[in-house]
């Protein structure tokens, strides 16, 4: 970059060089031949790999070696610029005047001779120098070399400003978030630490639509705080500061839209794998933004968002809760002790906001004096609580929105759940909602099956992860999992050696020692006559059940963590396509005998999820007991 601006700097000196100035006084012996001549400044723009011709000399006879005389050059004197036609030659003079551009003849007899035929060339007219044009150019000259300097001084602004950056103590103590900083200051250096946001004494276009969507953070359920305190630019020296502010204010945005802000794995059996990005592709998009899509800043960070259906849903629906009751919008009074007349707390300010009680000039703003109180205990009277006059969790709770409150809660921690999610779920898909007992497979925008499903115990969940069905196994055995083996089977098998055998348990046993069970395909079997496979490092699948009593209850979570279903046969048909020749007449005919494995046509992505709150087909919002307490965590995560 700084090898542009030198580029910018000659391509200065190239337009001052093409105005180039021609301003001197006329020798005496000049003025001898042609008369008094005054001193006339010219400047025609010339192309710029031209010479000056002949025409463009100043109107002088040579003198002989006689009359020649060593002098010095005329003292410079201040540049007066004149724009001529391309074509015009350039005159010196008053008048057209004979002009004399042949070098020195040898004899005076000779340059008689040629005088009259120099004499009939036509003359140009004289170029006017307007007295404007001195001080407009001068003017743009010293613009320019400010601006340049200017730039320059803040780009070496900008350049400590980040390195200070990556040297700072960070807020989080984490590798991670020194890593972020590094990546910033890469990427100014990379850009010869060009500004991307101000232009040294305000917001670009691009900076004030950064600050837009950064001020509306909250309505995709980002914490509002972490963007808070960037600095005005008051002041040049504050232009770096604002840009380094704006730059990292951006950089968090982007990777919490996209699921930074919590380790899914600290929230339960979550192996879904959010797609971060690094720090240097968050910067790339938004400096390329408007280049590729048309998209302008603000909305390219916006799009780091999650882009699917279930997510937006849900964010219009935080909107119109907080249109509807504006109270949740606005800044939560945290939990702490029960406030008495006399003590202060931190809360009290923004208690007296809500109320509407304004602290007297002498009272110390954080104090709950006797106004604050009274103000509580007649909120407490008309909100149907004791009409006490101290500051209980009850009247927090009211205070904060009571039901419309939680159902925010519920909505942001499910939008949280969205930035889990593959960004490109398939335009085929097979979903399952934990917390729903439903499994859907979508086609496009269009649901084309929906069944009801037994999940995970709380005590032996089923895992929420993403993976790809490839293939179908009828008539399947059932390799027992080793903790169930030990846990359930075991007891029994201490008691009565025939435990496995009466029950239809194949037994072997490992050089270790180790019991290997197996059920044999049939009747009895657990997984049914039908199971769907995406192998997994959790080794849980879809399948069949014997016990189909289940699926009539409201609450089925019963599983050791795979998922049975409802109407398997139809399930097999959906993936396996009617359109491919199979229907589930024809799944149904492979039942009995050994196992049987069809592959499907091509793999479908399968996503085990975990919604409690979700908008239906009819714009409503659904809630879902909160079957493993994942919802309850995130929102504390959050600080909810």
């Amino acid at each position: 970059m700084l090898k542009s601006i030198r580029t910018r700097m000659l391509h200065g000196t190239a337009l001052l060089a093409a105005t180039l100035v021609f301003s001197a006084p006329i020798a005496p012996s000049q003025a001898q031949e042609t008369g008094s001549v005054p001193d006339v400044a010219v400047s025609a723009p010339l192309p710029p790999d031209a010479a000056l011709s002949a025409d463009v000399q100043a109107p002088v006879q040579a003198p002989t070696a006689a009359q020649a005389t060593p002098h010095s050059a005329p003292p410079a004197e201040l540049p007066v610029i004149v724009e001529l036609p391309p074509e015009a030659p350039l005159h010196l003079g008053p008048e057209p005047t004979t002009t004399v551009a042949a070098p020195a003849q040898p004899t005076e007899d000779k340059q008689a001779a040629e005088k009259p035929a120099q004499e009939q060339q036509p003359q140009p007219q004289q170029a006017q120098t307007p007295p404007q044009v001195d001080q407009q150019a001068n003017e743009q000259a010293k613009d320019l070399a400010s601006n340049l300097a200017n730039e320059l001084a803040l780009r070496e602004r900008i350049r400590q400003a980040a390195a200070a950056l990556v040297e700072a103590e960070p807020a989080r103590t984490a590798k991670a978030q020194r890593r972020e900083r590094e990546a910033v200051a890469a990427f100014y250096a990379a850009r010869d630490n060009a500004p991307l946001w101000t232009d040294g004494k305000a917001l670009t276009k691009a900076g004030a639509s950064l600050v837009a969507r950064l001020d509306r953070a909250n309505e995709d359920g980002l914490d509002l705080v972490d963007f808070r305190g960037v600095p005005t630019i008051a002041n040049d020296d504050q232009a770096a500061a604002t840009e380094l502010a704006l730059t990292t204010a951006a950089v968090t945005y982007a990777l919490q839209a996209r699921g930074a802000r919590i380790d899914p794995r600290t929230i339960g059996l979550i192996t879904a794998k959010p797609e971060i990005p690094d720090v240097a592709t968050i910067l790339a998009t938004l400096a390329s933004a408007g280049v590729q899509d048309g998209r302008d800043v603000g909305e390219q960070l916006a799009a780091f968002n999650p882009p699917q259906p279930g997510y937006r849903a849900l964010r219009a629906k935080l909107a119109e809760l907080r249109r509807e009751h504006p109270a949740i919008a606005s800044q939560r009074i945290g939990p702490g002790p029960v406030l008495r007349v006399g003590m202060k707390d931190q809360r009290v300010p923004l208690l007296r906001a809500r109320l509407g009680v304004d602290a007297e000039s002498e009272t110390d703003p954080m104090l709950y004096d006797v106004r604050v109180a009274s103000a509580v205990a007649d909120f407490n009277r008309a909100n149907g609580l004791p009409a006490v006059n101290t500051l209980t969790s009850r009247t927090i709770a009211k205070l904060s929105g009571g039901e419309p409150l939680r159902l925010e809660a519920e909505l942001l921690s499910n939008m949280e759940f969205w930035r889990w999610m593959p960004r490109d779920m398939g335009e085929t898909r097979i979903e399952v909602n934990i917390p729903d007992y439903q499994v859907k497979v979508t086609r496009g925008s269009e649901v084309i099956h929906t069944a009801r499903v037994v999940v995970g115990k709380p005590q032996t969940p089923t895992p929420v992860f993403s993976h790809a069905m490839q293939h179908l196994i009828v008539n399947p055995y059932w390799n027992v999992p080793v903790s169930i083996i030990k846990k359930e089977m075991m007891p029994g098998y201490a008691k009565d050696p025939s435990y496995f055998q009466r029950r239809g348990y194949e037994v072997t046993q490992t050089r270790g020692g180790q019991l290997v069970v197996r059920q044999p395909p049939g009747e009895r079997n657990a997984l049914g006559r039908i199971k769907f496979m995406f192998p997994n490092e959790h080794a849980v699948y879809l399948h069949d059940t014997p016990s189909r009593g289940l699926f009539a209850n409201a609450r089925r979570a019963y599983s050791h963590g795979c998922v049975r279903v409802d109407q398997p046969f139809r399930l097999a048909e959906v993936v396996l396509g009617k359109e491919n020749g199979w229907s589930e007449q024809k799944v149904r005919a492979m039942v009995g005998g050994n196992e049987r494995l069809v592959n499907l046509p091509q793999q479908i992505p399968i996503h085990i999820e975990y919604f409690t709150a979700f908008v239906d087909e009819d714009g409503k919002v659904q809630l879902r007991e909160d079957i493993y307490g994942y919802s309850r965590k995130v929102q504390t995560a959050l600080g909810l």
